[in-house]
């Protein structure tokens, strides 16, 4: 079992601590800048907007995102899954022939 170490993240203008590996510790930084940018983004030059619309806001965003990504690896894995399947039948075609 790996060790949780304490790593301060800044989202919005807020310190978050949050336990993590040190494996896990570069991803969690990525993504909390990447959160960051996402939520100043959304609130614009608005100040007024509440954190926690920004944050939904934020959130359902990325879970989009990452819902698409999964559809085009799954379109992408069907591809290849046919592809792969038509080359075997045709490499079996061409030993079936050739062995007889």
């Amino acid at each position: 079992m790996s060790n949780s170490e304490p790593v301060g993240v800044r989202v919005l203008d807020r310190e978050y601590t949050v336990g993590v590996s040190a494996e896990e510790r570069d991803g969690l930084l990525a993504a909390a800048r990447l959160l960051d940018a996402r939520m100043r983004e959304l609130r614009g030059n608005n100040r007024m907007v509440a954190l926690d619309r920004i944050a939904v806001l934020a959130a359902l965003n990325l879970a989009h995102e990452v819902q698409q990504l999964r559809q085009e690896r799954e379109s992408q894995q069907r591809e290849l899954a046919g592809t792969l399947e038509a080359l075997n039948r045709r490499l079996d075609g061409l030993l079936g022939t050739s062995a007889g």
